[in-house]
This record gives C-alpha cells, structure tokens and sequence, in this order.
C-alpha cells in the first residue's frame, strides 16, 4: 500500500516532463542534475520533440514511457499542466513535483490554471509538490536524487531543509554548499496546492536520516496540525529550526477587543512557536550555525559554559554574549583549578573564562579542555583561538576533537583570522565539531541548544478539563442572544457565562430603577461600583459610564444620576437596559485574559498585564485553545512584566495559579462554545498568593452567523 509522500523523496522510476534539449534551461537543468547527480533508479527525459537528452533516450509522452513511473517531475507551460497530470494519471504515475509556476501567483487567471491542477490530481490520487517551485532532493546514498534546478548540491548529511520559497532555497543550498554543510533532504514546496509543511513534517519526521529540521515559511496551512506534529517531532529529540518571515499577520480584521486587536502581532508566531518547541531564527546564517551544532553535538544538560580562549578580548565578547543569550559560566569545583594551576602557565587566568596566553600550543588547550569536560559544573564548552604566529591551529584542531569525542558535553569552536584555515575546518568537519567565525555566534548557538534541551526535559502536562461546569446555562445565553440577533453581550450576560464555567466572579446585580440600585448596594455591602449596561456602549469608561468606589447611598444616587446624563450625552441613541453594581474590589494587580478567533490560528488565547494601556505597552503571549496545564503558566511567565506578579523588591507575590486556571478555563469556554468571536476580561484584579482573583469587567463578542 503507498505511504503518502514516500516517492517525493525515494522514487525508483523519474520522468522528466519537459526535459530539454537546450541548454540553460529549466528543463535541462532538471535532467541533467538527476543524471549527474549520480540518482540510483532509471530517469526518462520526455519531449515530444527529441530523439534522445544527454544520451538518454526520449519519449513523447509519459504513456510511451516502459515500466512504471513513481515519480514526474513536471516542466510544461502551465497552461498544459493540468492535461499532463491526466495523462500521469491514466499511466499510473504515484507522485509529482510542478515545477511550472504562473498559477496563483500571477492572480485570477493562474488561480483557475491551478484549480484545474489540483482537480486533475485528486482524480488520479497523484500527491504532488508546488507548483511553482524549485523542487526535492534527496542525498541518502541509496537514492542520490537531485531534482531540482539549483546549481550547487550539498554533501550528504543530517538536516533536513524544507522551504517554501523556491529563490530563498536556492540561496540556502548554495549557503550550505559554501560552508560543508551536508543535507538529509531539501524540497521547495512552492505553491503548496497540494502537499504543505505538515505533510512534509509527516514524511520526515521518522527519516533515520535526518535529525534536524530546517523549515523557511511565509505562513502555515493548518497551525493546529502543526503544533500537534512539531511537538511529537521536537519531544522525539528532532530539533525543529525556523524562519518566518513577514512580521504580522495578513489581513488581519479589525477587532473591537484588546486580544483581537493585539492578534494582529507577530508575537503569535512567537508563541505559536514556543507552544510546540520550534525554535524560531532570524536569517539563514544563524539558523544554519545552530544547525550545525545540533547536527554535530549532543544536547547540553544544563545552560552552564565555560570558555577556553587563547586571548582576554574574546573571552569578553563571549561571556558577555553567553550571559545575554541565557547562558550562565560554570563555577569550576577546586579540583579543576588546581589540575589548571598546574598545567597552565603562572600568566595564564585559571578562572572561567580560561585564557591559555595567546602563545598557546595545542598542550594548553589539551589541557584546559580536559579539565573543563571532566567537571561536574561544566554542561557546554567554547573554544576561542586567534591565530598567533607561533600557534599551530591544525594540531589545536586535532586535540579538540579527539578529547571531545570522549565526553557527551558540546563543544563549539571559533577561531578568529582572516588568513588560510581550512586545512584546520577540515579536521574540525571530519571530527564533527562546530566552528564559527565570531564568539557571539558560538554563544547564540550553544543557547539554542540549552533551550531546547529545556524544552525536552521540563514537565509535561495534559489540557485540563473541569467538571464543574454548567455547559446548558451557556448554551442557553447563547441561543437566547442568537435569536435577539445580538453581537456584543450586555455584561451582565457575559459575568453569568464566566460564572458558569467557574470563573472567581465579583458579587453584582443588575439594577433598573435607583430604588434597586440602593437595594442591590445594601445586599452587596458598600463601597461598590455602577457601570452602564447598554448594547450601544462598549467602552464604558469614555462616555462617563463607570463610577467607582461608592461609598453610601447618598453617593450612589448621585453617581446613578450622573452615569445616565454622561451616557445620554455622549451617545443619545443609545439604549439603556439598566445599571450594573458591583461589589469594589479590594487592591490587586490587573491583568488581562481574552481570546479572539483569527481566521488561520482558531482560538487565540491571550494574557498579558491589565488596565487600560495594554494595546499601547503590547507586553502579551498568545497560545492556540486548547492550552494545556503548563502551557497557562508558560503564558504568565513569558510576558516582560511578569516579575511584577511573581513579587519585586519586597512586594508580596500574586496569584499566579489563580491566573492559570482561569486562562484554562477560558480554553475550556472557548473550545466548548465555538460561536464565541472575542472575549476580554480587562481587568481580572488577582490578589495575593492563596487570596485568589476575580473578574471585574468582561465582555463577549458572538458570531453573526
């Protein structure tokens, strides 16, 4: 039975649909990589018009083709490509790589070209990449397919490069090609009008070949399939690296709640991100540097480095990037600096970081090396060296790898010079240790390991569910508002569905005359707090209609008197269903939790600090619903101002699991009641640790459909 995508990568039988007799074109180009290339199953070039291709016989079409054929690479005019894929199809061809672009890219016209595409291929059940792209590799020496178009290839190795960009991943086969970086795999998903960055996750992430995945994405087809897959292939210790690009979300509309109109931001990739273990990278430079160290060395236990340098400057610029990027330099145990003490000149600094004096042989950084792997203290090494007269960097080359092969710690090498080195990358290559050309580069590199390695071993959690939930009293609001054609929730509506899913509420009623607005006060107990209720009036506070801290009833009728004339005022079309008083809450910090549905990502939870200027200070994370149990707490520990809560100089720490189970109850709501649009709860006031929270303001938007 045919695995989904197995002849993307590993076909034994290739046609080259539009393979060409001219030279420097795309055609060509394709066949004669996947002939050169040194592929190990049978290429059949096809033209109508040639007899044979770089001595490879021609057929005129697929069905003239002997044999079977798993895999078509195709490069026709789009405007023919939907008819060849009906003829793959009636020759049984499994899989194909569209190389021809001009579909949607182009607009109207390549949008029905690129229909008629896709509906060809789900008639025949062929899977296909692109169209419109650069096309797959494939370096497994069982296989050795390169059908691409790319003029550079690179070695074997255990990375795997998927890109949605066809120019972008030229660049990046050129950039690994360049620096001896080898490759498991590589595809240009193009288009994707058929498979995507899932389905590529899904074909790679059991390859015994690849350990590291590569991924360059301008957006993601089914976000919560991809987390679902990139947290089974990150918690199966295969690193996931990625780039995205483009900094906000397309299209985002405009929403009428802080989290909808925060969504917006590219801080949900960020968080998107942290949600499965991606590790997110900014340019291809550094997402390759950490490849190779991911490629090469095992996973540091721990964030705590030492730094062996033959020069004091150096050894500066790492330790004050090791401490930027979260890295912390080891403390060595006594044994270890009396075994440097002894081994290392009287000029040498036996302290972390350890400068063996520029004049350093190989002996110093035998020696050095040694001790920093043998302590206990020691989770990651950087070897510094800048070239020195007298210093044999070939020999230093061979010492650092035969000591680090015996040991299971990383080790990351610089060497600063600008002369000819490569006889010493080399034996760092062949011994599979990372080198870099600047101390930050090392630092940054050795960080995105020691996260990852956090991710792999912190606690993991399930998504909660609570029971003590009354799902029909929601089910109920919602129906009745449905019905009423309602959009926005009165607040009162909204407290009642927080309440019934088990919110820590504040006590209120709701009042609609002054002589229940002084009956509800007295069963409430003063101070309190009115608020207008109205389905015209979303922000409340900037038409006047919120007065706090209410004393008694001599300020209670003044307040109902002048909440209703400020209203009126402000907007006299508006209809007024009565008044809301609530119980003033005792002094907390205010925080914010909300979700708004976004088109692409689902349910969007948010949390961030409260209050009214939480749009212009945007210190908020986002996870996708459902989250799980330590994702809350992730969410509270993940914004800039979150020492604020855990208590700072002095100051006693909120209620932080408080805030975690509400942010879980929300994902329960959210997920339960998709008709639910955007929710804000602004401020949720949270109290001292053990005190608890409650919900002060909230509002609920609904689906109009």
């Amino acid at each position: 039975m045919k695995k989904y995508g197995e002849f993307v990568f590993s076909p034994k039988t290739v046609a080259v649909i539009g393979a060409s007799t001219r030279e420097h074109t795309v055609g060509r180009s394709i066949f004669t990589n996947i002939l050169l290339s040194g592929y190990t199953g049978i290429v059949y070039p096809v033209n109508p018009k040639a007899r044979g291709i770089m001595g490879v016989r021609a057929y005129r079409s697929v069905w003239d083709i002997p044999g079977e054929v798993d895999l078509a690479v195709i490069i026709v005019p789009n405007t023919a490509v939907a008819q060849v894929l009906e003829e793959c199809g009636e020759k049984g061809v499994k899989e194909a790589v569209i190389i021809t672009a001009g579909f949607k890219e182009i607009g109207e016209k390549g949008k029905e070209l690129e229909k008629a595409v896709i509906e060809a291929a789900k008639k025949h059940s062929i899977t296909f990449v692109g169209p419109n792209c650069l096309g797959v590799i494939n370096t497994d020496p069982q296989i050795r397919l390169n059908a691409t178009f790319a003029v550079s290839c690179p070695k074997p190795g255990n990375i795997a490069f998927i890109s949605q960009s066809g120019a972008l991943g030229v660049a990046a086969l050129e950039y690994a090609y360049a620096n001896n970086i080898g490759l498991s795999k590589f595809v240009s998903m193009g288009n994707k009008a058929d498979l995507n960055e899932n389905d590529m996750l899904e074909i790679i992430k059991d390859d015994p070949k690849t350990d590291v995945i590569l991924l360059y994405l301008e957006d993601l087809s089914e976000p919560k399939r991809f987390i679902e897959l990139a947290r089974e292939i990150t918690i199966k210790r295969k690193p996931i690296l990625a780039i995205k690009s483009g900094r906000t979300i397309e299209g985002a509309k405009a929403a009428s709640s802080h989290t909808g109109a925060l969504a917006s931001s590219d801080e949900v990739y960020d968080s998107l991100f942290h949600q499965c273990g991606v590790l997110r990278v900014e340019t291809f430079e550094e997402m390759f540097d950490y490849a190779r160290a991911f490629a090469n060395q095992p996973l540091p236990k721990g964030n705590k480095i030492a730094i062996v340098t033959n020069a004091g400057g150096p050894g500066i610029m790492a330790t004050d990037a090791c401490v930027r990027y979260g890295l912390q330099l080891s403390s060595f145990d006594t044994r270890t600096t009396e075994t440097l003490k002894a081994g290392l000149p009287v000029t040498a600094n036996i302290n972390n970081p350890i400068d063996v004096i520029g004049d350093a042989g190989e002996d110093r950084y035998e020696v050095a090396l040694n001790s920093c792997l043998a302590d206990e203290n020691v989770e990651g090494v950087i070897v510094i060296s800048t070239l020195q007269a007298m210093t044999s960097i070939k020999e230093i080359s061979s010492v650092i790898g035969d000591i680090t092969a015996k040991h299971q710690i990383p080790v990351l090498v610089c060497y600063m010079g600008v002369t000819d080195i490569s006889d010493a990358l080399n034996i760092l290559d062949e011994k599979h240790i990372p080198h870099y050309k600047f101390p930050e580069a090392a630092a940054r590199a050795m960080a995105s390991m020691a996260e990852y390695s956090l991710w792999l071993t912190r606690k993991r959690t399930e998504v909660k569910v609570f029971t003590d939930v009354d799902k029909a009293k929601v089910e109920e609001i919602l129906t009745q508002a449905k019905m009423e054609k309602r959009i926005f929730l009165p607040e009162p509506l909204s407290h009642e569905i927080l309440k019934a899913y088990g919110f820590p509420m504040i006590e209120s009623a709701v009042a609609k005359s002054e002589e229940e607005c002084l009956q509800h006060a007295q069963e409430i107990g003063y101070p309190v707090v009115l608020k207008i209720v109205s389905p015209d009036v979303i922000h409340k506070v900037d038409v006047g209609g919120v007065k706090t801290n209410i004393k008694d009833e001599t300020e209670l009728k003044d307040a109902y008197k002048k909440v209703l004339e400020s209203v009126k005022q402000a907007k006299p079309e508006a209809r007024i269903s009565g008044l809301f008083i609530q119980k003033m809450a005792a002094k907390g910090k205010e925080t914010i939790i909300g979700m708004h549905k976004d088109n692409l990502f689902g349910n969007l939870l948010m949390f961030g600090l409260g209050g009214i200027y939480v749009e212009i200070l945007k210190d908020v994370t986002f996870r996708i619903a459902p989250v799980r149990e330590l994702g809350a707490y992730r969410m509270i520990e993940e914004i800039r101002s979150h020492k604020i809560l855990e208590g700072f100089r002095g100051e006693r720490p909120s209620d932080i699991a408080s805030i975690a189970e509400c942010l879980q109850r929300l994902s329960q709501l959210v997920t339960d009641f998709p008709q639910i649009e955007e929710l804000d709860i602004n401020p949720l006031l949270v109290f001292g640790q053990g005190e608890g929270a409650k919900v002060i303001d909230a509002r609920i938007l609904i689906c109009k459909d």
